[in-house]
């Protein structure tokens, strides 16, 4: 555990991030969370593996990290969500994100944070929720594959969506390939998102949703709705 960073701004929403792994979406909301003009402050990561390669990463940029070690709670996962929850209100938190966490929650820490909870999902949803989505977008044969960023709910990937991002499933592509060309476009998105929840930009009325074109990257005159203006 390490404390924060003396002389982090304050006033802006109390973000946490969830993960399980690496949590290379972590980094990016960590990054945008680093400049002092972004809507949401990222004050503690939080995850279920104490091994989790992304724990390092938050203390390195300066951010609390705990581990909740799932493992002793057994089959009570009530009682570990129950102990994420404390950490998360002890921190005055007002958003939570999903990145790269891998446990199924429970009703009951899908409803202390309804409305108030988001995951990044590597597909165009509602096409392909759950796992193994690129080799899925693949067999299927579409023309346009991407990421979605959604508000939690109690059904899987089902929740409404708050932002998406397409990329072309290109003839040779592999899952590999895929997996890594909607990658790049989650690290752009989940921060948008993010700042978008968080109140500060596209003036958009509440419960719209944008997409993000990265086809469009450099085309003169086109226009991304994208809510972070510092994020392309």
């Amino acid at each position: 555990m390490t404390g924060r960073v003396p002389g982090r701004v304050t006033g802006r929403v109390r973000a946490t991030v969830l993960i399980s792994g690496r949590g290379s979406n972590m980094v990016a909301l960590l990054r945008a969370a680093s400049d002092p003009a972004f809507p949401a402050d990222i004050v503690a990561v939080v995850s279920n593996n104490p091994d989790a390669p992304g724990l390092a990463l938050a203390r390195g940029a300066g951010v609390e990290a705990l581990a909740i070690d799932s493992k002793p709670f057994g089959r009570d996962r009530a009682a570990h969500e129950a102990a994420i929850h404390a950490v998360l209100a002890a921190r005055g938190v007002g958003l939570v994100c999903l990145a790269g966490y891998m446990r199924l929650l429970t009703p009951f820490l899908v409803g202390a944070w309804a409305g108030r909870m988001m995951n990044i999902h590597p597909s165009l949803l509602p096409a392909f929720p759950g796992l193994d989505t690129h080799a899925r977008a693949l067999a299927a044969g579409v023309k346009l594959h991407g990421c979605t960023v959604h508000w939690v709910t109690d059904a899987m990937d089902a929740g409404p969506i708050l932002a998406q991002a397409a990329v072309p499933v290109l003839p040779d592509d592999t899952e590999e390939s895929l997996a890594a060309r909607v990658l790049a476009q989650e690290h752009v998105l989940y921060p948008g998102a993010l700042a978008a929840a968080a109140g500060r930009a596209a003036e958009a009325a509440e419960g719209t949703a944008f997409l993000r074109n990265p086809c469009l990257d450099g085309v003169s005159g086109a226009t991304l709705t994208l809510p972070y203006a510092n994020l392309r």
